[in-house]
């Protein structure tokens, strides 16, 4: 490790539960990053800032202007942009040490494959259940944990999924295929700080995966209320039934 990145990521060296050697770990790591927006934002930025080796952020989207009230990488100058420029500029301006890898599109079943086979980890920022599903069966295929994360209004959840092990729900058999797009915060809205909060676990998850550390809320859900701030953990079983996780 160079001088420059003992001294740029010291205050994590200095926790004995990542060190030198952790730090390491978390600098030879690839984590994809699908949706720039309200969560992928703030996830991204702390990732970028904890020194995750290789990003991978995918979106097909451009920033809009009711955008910046909660997708906090973006600014007013990048109205038009592709999100996806727009983010890794912000992130290699945040730590150039790092290497950002755009996919400018929009993530389906033709290309999450090559999206996702060669990463560590992959963090779902996306915001209908059809690209979670998606993205939940490429994980499941490839073996890859999935921190999964959601917000709307003044709430939000996040859990991380490892479908593939044995006894380890996927995301599907926390949700039916019949889940509910219009619970979306495109919909019903969502109060920014929540948005920054949820994701903001969702990198602590992330980099906890990586090291194998402390509690990682696989088959968890954490649910959030930002009004009463309030924290809840519950229980996800497996769903023997499940088409994805326990197909036989």
């Amino acid at each position: 490790m160079k001088d420059q990145e003992l001294l740029r990521y010291s205050k994590q060296i200095m926790l004995p539960q990542i060190d030198i050697e952790g730090q390491q770990k978390i600098m030879d790591s690839t984590v994809l990053i699908i949706g720039m927006g309200g969560l992928g934002s703030p996830s991204s930025l702390y990732l970028a800032a904890a020194g995750v080796g290789h990003i991978i952020i995918a979106d097909f989207d451009q920033v809009e202007l009711s955008n910046l009230q909660r997708q906090i990488i973006h600014q007013t100058k990048d109205i038009g942009e592709d999100k996806v420029n727009s983010a890794k500029n912000k992130l290699i301006e945040l730590n150039p040490e790092i290497k950002v890898t755009i996919a400018n599109e929009l993530v389906h079943t033709g290309n999450l494959s090559s999206l996702v086979k060669d990463v560590d980890l992959v963090l779902d920022g996306t915001d209908n259940f059809e690209s979670r599903f998606e993205i939940n069966k490429a994980c499941v295929e490839f073996e890859k944990p999935l921190v999964s994360a959601a917000v709307i209004r003044f709430e939000g959840q996040v859990s991380v999924f490892k479908g593939y092990e044995k006894d380890q729900p996927c995301y599907q058999c926390l949700y039916s295929e019949e889940g509910d797009d219009n619970e979306s915060c495109v919909q019903n809205g969502v109060l920014a700080p929540v948005a920054g909060l949820i994701g903001t676990i969702q990198a602590l998850q992330a980099i906890k995966v990586i090291l194998s550390l402390g509690d990682e809320l696989c088959g968890t859900l954490l649910l959030v209320d930002g009004l009463d701030l309030s924290f809840r953990k519950v229980k996800i079983g497996k769903d023997l039934k499940c088409p994805i996780c326990n197909a036989s």
